[in-house]
């Protein structure tokens, strides 16, 4: 009798610790590509001893994995840059629904869904040459469209998801051919055929190749911060505008993600959505990467974000940028913005 018992006993407790030590994995799949980010999940796992395996790629490659892989996929939790491409994700039903006070609690329902969450925030500004175009000329978005700015305007490719969800956005506020003017007028203004990143349009306003461009905040905080004597001189010959803050605030984006919905590790999924919203790692967000974070009440210490000084935010939900960012695309193209 005792050895019929024992053996389910050793069994059930075998089943419990492997159960346990499964609920100290976590398997992430990230677009996020920042070295900076490093320390964050080091931290996590420190305070949880929860261990992250994490696989980096480009977000379309990423989820056509977690797609193909589908039951059988190993991932937790799917990380990316850009609320179309959260959206996208949601929409390819790979997420499942999160329930927790915490994100509920520290997260601003604009900057979530029931699938997905904004851990930090950028915005879409305006840099400007100080010596060829005054501030008060691009206070908006819809400036940029204005010939007084003919072949001065910079700006990397109208397809790429940064000025699709600007395009998005502005759908939203302005409707469809409103938008679509603006793109004609954007594209009768450039300096020069679109190209580079956001840190090239920058440079180029600040050589004098454009007057004015559009960048993400967090590439010119790192040009503040920089010690580079170039990026100082860079920083010297550009102004920087918060744009629209008299109308609908300026345009932000989103880092965030979400548990997917075949989540072997469910438990450690939340906790590390949770260790997100977290006081430290929002911080980190902006500390390492010169990001807002999404929390209100979080105090940061980043000289960079501090010269940027405080905006009115676009308070559109995010998760609505989906809703006309396959619009904002068909405009651009009419428009001949690519």
């Amino acid at each position: 009798m005792k050895r019929s018992l024992a053996a389910p006993l050793l069994c059930a407790l075998l089943a419990a610790s492997v159960a346990h030590a499964e609920d100290k994995v976590l398997n992430l799949y990230t677009a996020r590509h920042y070295q900076t980010d490093e320390a964050l999940y080091n931290n996590f796992t420190k305070a949880t001893g929860i261990k992250i395996n994490r696989i980096e790629g480009k977000e379309d490659a990423l989820l056509e994995r977690i797609r193909s892989e589908g039951e059988n996929s190993p991932a937790d939790v799917f990380i990316t840059v850009d609320a179309s491409r959260l959206a996208k994700a949601d929409a390819a039903g790979v997420f499942a629904p999160v329930k927790s006070e915490t994100l509920a609690s520290r997260i601003p329902a604009n900057l979530r869904t029931d699938t997905w969450f904004a851990f930090s925030t950028r915005a879409r500004v305006i840099v400007y040459n100080k010596a060829n175009v005054k501030a008060e000329q691009v206070q908006n978005y819809e400036d940029l469209a204005n010939p007084a700015l003919k072949g001065k305007v910079c700006t990397r490719s109208g397809s790429h998801p940064y000025n699709l969800s600007l395009g998005a956005a502005m759908i939203q506020h302005l409707g469809v051919e409103k938008t679509e003017a603006w793109a004609k007028g954007i594209v009768a203004n450039f300096a020069r055929e679109p190209k580079g990143g956001d840190t090239d349009q920058i440079r180029a306003v600040a050589a004098g190749e454009c007057g004015v461009a559009i960048a993400n905040s967090y590439y010119v905080a790192r040009l503040i911060n920089s010690d580079k004597p170039e990026d100082k001189q860079v920083m010297e010959a550009v102004g920087v505008v918060w744009p629209n803050q008299k109308g609908v605030g300026t345009h932000i984006n989103v880092s965030g993600g979400g548990m997917l919905k075949h989540a072997p590790h469910k438990a450690s999924a939340v906790a590390f959505l949770e260790y997100l919203a977290s006081d430290e790692a929002q911080r980190y967000f902006a500390d390492g990467n010169n990001e807002w974070p999404v929390v209100q009440s979080v105090k940061v210490s980043n000289p960079a974000l501090e010269r940027l000084g405080s905006f009115k935010a676009d308070a559109l939900p995010v998760g609505k940028l989906a809703d006309t960012v396959a619009e904002a695309q068909k405009a651009y193209d009419r428009a001949g913005y690519r």
